[in-house]
């Protein structure tokens, strides 16, 4: 088992809420009690796991799609590498998420993107954004902003 309590609470917006202390188990541990229990490997091209919003909005994006016995798969174009996306922790929930991509029509083209960073709260993504290799998107003024349609190409934006 592991302490995964650091920083934890109840309430993961309000740091002062009550402290929470997280138990993990090793599955392999857990299947050994069971006699005549087994595992099997599902490799990840099965699925699509998402712990952040980061790894929501690439889901979200076009370098992803849903094959007709709807898996979410990564396009053929990505060559199984998906886009590297660090978003800035103004937008950790997904209530947040939404106002960087208000709706299904906002989400920036990624199938061409290598890695996007957005740094600063009060980004919003315009219809039409489309992102290629590297791109930084900042907002230093804490003010709202959108990021215009367009392509933006191994380059940093600032808000």
């Amino acid at each position: 088992m592991t302490d995964k309590s650091c920083g934890k609470t109840v309430d993961p917006r309000d740091k002062k809420s009550t402290k929470v202390l997280q138990l993990e188990t090793a599955m392999g541990a857990a299947i050994a009690s069971f006699k005549g229990a087994g595992a099997i490997q599902i490799p990840r091209t099965r699925f699509a796991p998402v712990k952040t919003t980061a790894d929501m909005l690439g889901l979200m994006s076009d370098a992803n799609e849903i094959t007709p016995d709807f898996r979410m798969l990564l396009k053929a174009e990505r060559a199984g590498v998906p886009p590297t996306i660090k978003l800035d922790d103004a937008y950790k929930f997904v209530d947040q998420l939404k106002t960087l991509v208000p709706s299904e029509a906002e989400c920036p083209s990624l199938i061409g993107c290598k890695k996007l960073t957005v740094e600063g709260a009060g980004v919003t993504f315009a219809a039409g954004v489309t992102i290629v290799g590297t791109v930084k998107i900042t907002n230093a003024s804490g003010e709202p902003k959108t990021v215009a349609a367009g392509t933006y190409t191994d380059t940093t934006v600032e808000l």
